[in-house]
């Protein structure tokens, strides 16, 4: 009945992130613990700081689940680069009296609390609850990171409008979602407004991506779209597109920082640019010079106020993570899976090859995917074996049908059917 339980986030903010933090620090309250909030995740206890440490109190936590942001704001910090960093986090939390700590964030985060957990040999339990609106953590199959849905509801209705705006004014507009490893956020929000194509990491099996590949993917598009008697579009590209592009093809992003975890940052990146430039190149000769539009869609979306969904499903997250280290519980991530909370062994959520927390991918061979594939407008088989659709396609830039599937037809020669 004397324990601390302190509790902390890590990386970037997500909506619902306040309501993990009220309901786990209301049910330790209730337990008789002393409740912790520690400022910006591990960056001021793993320099010895912990001057960045309130109690929390049932007045401060009571009704924050209707907001987003982070009211102990967040941080990349990383305590795992260097073993002084790590053995000052456990230092500092010791010296706060901290037997039992709850961590939110995305696989970072998570990778930070295991190896803390590891490190403190029983001194210290602890429980990570995952929080991304990429939805890329390793949870069972169907079940969501928090903050997610509310991203993917508030990026859609973005779209929805950036759409009508596309054919008001006959434009096309390439809108960049954020999605570091997976298309989750990118993919979501594409199906749900019915975006004109989305173009995700996972749909690529030969890595590294050429930029005229993806480049290609999008000319194509546009010359579908106007055999079809439309000037405008809407391309969702999420931003891990980036990340598995040849890199020599990304020295025209310029220089780019990468942050504590040795990411590169992609919010440097100007990807939505560069394929514009790309495209144009590839119109241009065609005599085609679509207007196209720019738009990144992400920072507006990370500290939103929660949708319902995440309202409730991250009390349900803070319920069970304090829950879990009441009862004794150590070294897991919490999930909620039909309504009922499993707890994940940290030894279970780790990539063998990389001992690294395990990404979840969008699975291409799935039907959520192959039906989203069947709505895009993008050039497939089926426009170079259909006789009129190929010379529809071909008119548009002028070709011949053999000379437009000799410049293009490459494009689909090893895709699977969907």
């Amino acid at each position: 009945m004397n324990e601390t339980v302190a509790i902390l986030v890590g990386g970037g903010p997500a909506p619902g992130i306040n309501g993990v933090i009220s309901a786990a620090t209301i049910r330790c309250l209730a337990e008789g613990r002393k409740v912790l909030g520690i400022e910006q995740g591990f960056k001021w206890i793993m320099q010895g700081d912990v001057s960045k440490v309130t109690p929390l109190t049932l007045e401060q936590v009571s009704r924050l689940h209707f907001r987003g942001g982070s009211v102990l704001k967040t941080a990349r910090a990383n305590p795992t680069k260097n073993s002084a960093h790590l053995a000052q986090a456990l230092k500092s939390l010791a010296q706060l009296g901290v037997t039992g700590l709850i961590t939110i964030g995305g696989d970072d985060t998570c990778f930070s609390a295991l190896t803390l957990e590891r490190a403190a040999q029983g001194r210290l339990r602890v429980v990570h609850v995952p929080k991304t609106i990429d939805n890329d953590l390793d949870l069972p199959q169907g079940v969501p990171t928090f903050g997610f849905q509310t991203a993917r509801h508030l990026g859609t209705y973005a779209v929805k409008s950036i759409l009508e705006d596309a054919r008001t004014t006959s434009h096309w507009f390439f809108v960049v979602a954020m999605g570091r490893k997976a298309g989750h956020l990118a993919l979501g929000i594409g199906k749900a407004a019915g975006a004109t194509l989305t173009l995700i990491p996972e749909e690529f099996t030969e890595r590294p991506v050429r930029l005229a590949k993806v480049a290609d993917i999008l000319a194509g598009a546009i010359i579908k779209r106007l055999s079809q008697g439309r000037e405008d579009g809407v391309a969702v590209l999420a931003e891990g597109l980036a990340e598995v592009m040849n890199p020599d093809d990304l020295t025209a992003l310029a220089s780019v920082s990468r942050d504590e975890h040795g990411h590169v940052e992609l919010a440097d990146l100007d990807l939505g640019r560069v394929l514009k430039e790309e495209v144009l190149k590839r119109l241009k000769p065609y005599g085609l010079a679509p207007t196209i539009r720019l738009k990144d869609l992400g920072f507006e979306l990370r500290c939103a106020d929660p949708i319902p969904f995440d309202m409730e499903y991250c009390r349900e997250l803070g319920y069970c993570a304090a829950e879990f280290l009441i009862g004794g519980g150590t070294g897991a991530m919490v999930s909620i899976v039909n309504g009922e909370f499993v707890p994940m062994p940290f030894n279970t959520i780790l990539d063998p090859a990389t001992q690294r927390t395990r990404i979840r991918m969008v699975d291409v061979s799935a039907g959520p995917y192959r039906i989203a594939r069947r709505y895009m407008i993008r050039l497939d088989s089926s426009d170079f074996e259909q006789s009129e659709r190929l010379t529809r396609c071909a008119a548009v830039v002028g070709l011949t049908a053999e000379a437009f599937r000799e410049r293009f037809a490459s494009l689909v020669m090893h895709e699977r059917r969907v």
